[in-house]
């Protein structure tokens, strides 16, 4: 069971379930996109074969049909299946198997779509001289002021990455604990 918040109420979803003689029921009060579901994980850990998986309505398991795709996918790798009470889904039926391989389908179609969607949109871009992505933090003069205080033991890596506004990652990425620069580090200095 899964409901947004904790104004709202679980009967309805608690009395489906316990009508369909589900023997455990787990419960999650968060967003439908939230990743932290720990009444979902306690569900899928305590799956075992030729279990079944139950909810109320699809979207009161999955952020996406990607990721119901996903969780039906592990479900099945482990013997088990998932049922939903109000859509007519079940898994562990040859029909409802061929419902959910149509939603798979159309799941991955979509994906495909969006990626060739991005793609062309990336190539249009730079075509007109347009480079995605963030903007590089660590501009020459932030470069060579990291590798002079780099070179300095007795400064602190993350005092640097502080003064410079990068991040302590972003300042090893350019330079060594020596001050030495990287390769990355010759790139930008040779611009």
């Amino acid at each position: 069971m899964r409901v947004s918040t904790a104004d709202q109420n679980l009967d309805l979803q608690r009395d489906a379930l316990h009508a369909a003689g589900c023997q455990r029921i787990y419960e999650d009060i968060c967003g439908g996109g939230a990743n932290e579901r720990p009444g979902l994980a306690h569900a899928l850990d305590a799956v075992r074969a030729d279990d079944a998986l139950v909810v109320w309505k699809l979207d009161r398991i999955g952020r996406s049909l990607n990721h119901v795709v996903g969780l039906v996918s592990d479900l099945q790798s482990r013997g088990a299946g998932l049922k939903v009470l109000t859509g007519g889904i079940d898994t562990t039926s040859s029909t409802g198997r061929l419902v959910f391989g149509i939603f798979a389908t159309l799941a991955e179609f979509e994906r495909d779509l969006i990626n060739e969607r991005t793609m062309a949109g990336l190539a249009a871009a730079r075509a007109r001289g347009r480079i995605g992505g963030r903007p590089r933090l660590m501009t020459r003069a932030k470069l060579r002021t990291a590798i002079t205080m780099m070179a300095d033991q007795g400064n602190v890596a993350g005092d640097i990455a502080d003064q410079l506004g990068i991040s302590l990652s972003t300042l090893y990425a350019y330079v060594n604990g020596k001050g030495e620069p990287k390769p990355r580090a010759s790139k930008l200095l040779a611009r």
